[in-house]
């Protein structure tokens, strides 16, 4: 089932929503430079060799040159950063709104004066909005300038399959820094490192043979992407593509990630209508949080054989959300990925923990017990295991353990949850330790029922 998106039929009016933030990305951004006293003497100087600086379209460049705020807006400028643009030039709030009326100035001013435009006449049912479609050549040529999405929307314009997402599966794993380290410094057959690698092999193999189209991977930031300047709660990747981060000791030796803008904006939409605050991203590089599950399910390989749409999930200032919050966003998700038009496969990835404290006299505090209780209700009993309080993540799991509430996530996805549906559990892996952690995996391969794939 499609979106709801009517208010693209509002007269002389362009929303902006994923889809046009993903276009006028490298547009808006180039406004935001303009805050800056020397960029602006640098465009006023030469507007060409500063637009040139930036990967913008010719239809984003000509917009520009002829000051028409309403072709830059259809290129996906919004309003608030085509500002920066216009006071550069000298012009104000209402100059600028008075260009895109077809009014002059003075016309422009006499209305406001008067009380402002009439809403008679100026609503969805008075004016006939003819969709506005792009034609190949067009696409073609922004395909060519604008790598960020027209790539992206050229495949689906030329995808003619039929059928909504799926999901297949579920991946639970720990994402321990050193667990990257041990894979890039060539140590996995050493005696230390031999059992926890040893415990992935099936995972490698079986990601092989259920090889989705894109994995929603859910991870935190560990200091990296997100500090102290701003701590959001969930977000999400709506980018095209995310590199390796630098974390003190060079960025890892893998491939970027490649990401999934028009499914993103999708899952953005349909999880915000739910009710679900994101903090949505275009630019952000990612940690171990993240490459080290696509190292441990994928090997070590040139290029990842899958789109990823990261989902960062805030477990290091408090207050962080709890795990019955996760568990109700991953229903959502659920939704949200079923009712994408394109039938792609999906997988769903929790990661995290186990249970592992890394700071003050508990540091190296691991509960075997606790640990296995926990994967074991996570299969049987993932909604009563949801309401679980975050001191019993602290004083059992450890300061860190606090991870693990983001396996609620890809949990909730599951079919059985909502009663329309089973799970199977394909593989169970549980060590101690990989550095200072307890590494725990769980793999389930998702089986809706007939009648509910039929709705898909």
């Amino acid at each position: 089932m499609a979106l709801d998106k009517e208010y693209r039929k509002v007269p002389g009016t362009t929303i902006f929503d994923s889809e046009q933030s993903a276009k006028g990305y490298h547009l808006n951004q180039f406004c935001m430079s303009l805050m800056k006293a020397e960029n602006r003497e640098r465009f006023l100087a030469d507007e060409d060799a500063y637009m040139d600086e930036w990967p913008l379209t010719d239809a984003q460049k000509q917009a520009l040159r002829d000051r028409d705020l309403n072709a830059a807006m259809r290129e996906g400028g919004n309003i608030y950063f085509l500002a920066k643009f216009g006071a550069t030039l000298g012009l104000s709030f209402q100059q600028m709104a008075g260009s895109m009326t077809g009014m002059t100035e003075q016309e422009y001013r006499d209305m406001m004066v008067g009380g402002g435009r009439s809403i008679a006449g100026n609503r969805i049912a008075d004016v006939a909005v003819p969709e506005v479609e792009r034609t190949e050549a067009e696409i073609a040529a922004a395909q060519e300038q604008d790598p960020m999405l027209d790539a992206v929307r050229a495949d689906a314009a030329a995808d003619d399959s039929v059928g909504n997402a799926t999901i297949t599966g579920a991946v639970f794993t720990s994402h321990v820094p050193a667990i990257g380290a041990a894979l890039d410094l060539g140590k996995t057959e050493e005696p230390y490192w031999k059992a926890v690698f040893d415990g992935y092999e099936f995972s490698k193999a079986w990601e092989q043979d259920n090889l989705p189209d894109v994995v929603f991977l859910v991870y935190n930031d560990h200091a990296t992407a997100f500090d102290l300047s701003l701590i959001p709660t969930f977000v999400l990747g709506t980018g095209a593509a995310y590199p390796a981060a630098d974390e003190g000791y060079g960025p890892r030796p893998v491939p970027g990630i490649e990401g999934d803008p028009d499914f993103a904006a999708h899952v953005a939409h349909s999880l915000i209508r739910d009710d679900f605050d994101l903090t949505l991203v275009n630019e952000m590089e990612v940690d171990h949080g993240l490459t080290v599950p696509m190292s441990l399910m994928f090997g070590q390989v040139d290029t990842w054989p899958v789109k990823v749409i990261p989902f960062h999930v805030n477990v290091v200032q408090y207050p962080v959300p709890s795990g019955e919050r996760c568990f109700k966003l991953g229903k959502a998700l659920r939704k949200a990925i079923e009712s994408y038009e394109k039938p792609i496969k999906v997988q769903i990835w929790g990661t995290g923990g186990m249970s592992h404290q890394l700071q003050g006299p508990r540091a190296g505090l691991i509960n075997r017990e606790w640990d296995n209780a926990f994967l074991d209700r996570l299969i049987e009993d993932p909604e009563g295991l949801s309401h679980v309080p975050h001191l019993e993540y602290v004083e059992e799991a450890g300061s860190e353990g606090i991870e693990l509430v983001m396996w609620f996530i890809a949990r909730g996805a599951m079919s059985d949850v909502e009663g329309d549906g089973e799970i199977e559990v394909v593989h169970r892996f549980y060590h101690v330790p990989a550095s200072n952690t307890a590494v725990g995996h769980l793999i389930l391969n998702n089986k809706p029922s007939a009648a509910a794939a039929a709705k898909e």
